[in-house]
């Protein structure tokens, strides 16, 4: 069967370059076509043209409003005729978007997947990304395989809004990770530890975590090249204050935590790596002394 893949970002195309070394017979559009010159697969013309090729599409976009443009643009999805088609959307969107998405694309007699991921480009590389999928049933059995491509741990939640809310929660706890580890090391390096010293330390004790082994290195290196953004983590945690305001209760850390990495944006690092958070808090602590 051919597949469809649309999102070539960081993200996107390690998600494609796995699905195509498992097999996988991908047709692939991204808004710059030259991202996908080194693929070696067909590259679709748009969107409409995409639907076309296959009955199983993928989406991995930066939000919403990226959602939104690939479905809806002049030779947008929605174009296309999409009955019997399945969209599955591994893009962390706004919970209320994706209420839409379910009932316009239901309406072409098409099936909506919100099926956001858990991990960034390594995990991604090695098909080691956790899936949470919400959406019809036959859809999800019928798609299942060519999610297993890319990942090794797939939760069905099955209710709309609930896979795309629980990663806005799985967010918190990353973006926390990631803030509290950035600002220990910054820190230990001000009372006069080696980073490494101070990165070891906290590798044995209270910060030996998934966060840690995955960014341990980077820190060391301060190696910030992209592999999950500091402006990805920051449209994430709006997205959970906006849950958080629907349901009527307080977002503590969450909302601490999403200024913290809007300091970036101040830096204009916002597109590297959201481990780049160390460099700005090192050297908002250095300026203190």
């Amino acid at each position: 069967m051919k597949i469809g893949f649309i999102g070539l970002g960081y993200l996107g195309k390690t998600m494609a370059k796995r699905m195509i070394s498992e097999g996988v017979d991908l047709t692939v559009w991204n808004r710059t076509q030259n991202k996908a010159m080194d693929l070696g697969v067909e590259v679709a013309e748009s969107p409409m043209a995409l639907a076309d090729k296959g009955d199983i599409i993928f989406l991995n976009l930066f939000d919403s409003l990226a959602v939104r443009s690939v479905l809806f643009g002049e030779l947008g999805l929605l174009k296309a005729n999409l009955k019997g088609k399945i969209i599955v959307d591994t893009t962390t969107n706004h919970f209320e978007d994706v209420l839409d998405f379910y009932k316009i694309i239901k309406e072409k007699g098409g099936f909506y997947l919100e099926s956001p991921v858990l991990g960034s480009v390594i995990p991604a590389s090695q098909g080691n990304l956790v899936v949470l999928v919400s959406g019809e049933k036959y859809a999800y059995e019928k798609a299942l395989p060519y999610i297993e491509k890319i990942g090794k741990t797939i939760f069905y939640l099955e209710k709309e809004t609930l896979a795309t809310k629980m990663k806005l929660i799985n967010n918190l706890i990353l973006g926390t990770f990631m803030a509290a580890i950035s600002e220990a090391v910054a820190f230990g390096e001000m009372i006069g530890m080696e980073k490494k010293v101070v990165l070891d330390i906290l590798s044995s004790g209270a910060g030996n975590s998934g966060v840690m082994n995955a960014k341990k290195e980077k820190i060391l290196k301060e190696d910030f090249s992209t592999h999950f953004s500091s402006a990805l983590i920051y449209k994430d945690l709006h997205y959970l204050q906006d849950l958080a305001k629907g349901m009527r209760r307080p977002l503590f850390l969450g909302s601490i935590v999403k200024e913290m990495f809007a300091l970036t944006f101040k830096d204009n690092i916002e597109g590297l790596d959201f481990s780049a958070l160390y460099k700005v808090l090192k050297e908002g602590v250095a300026k203190t002394h």
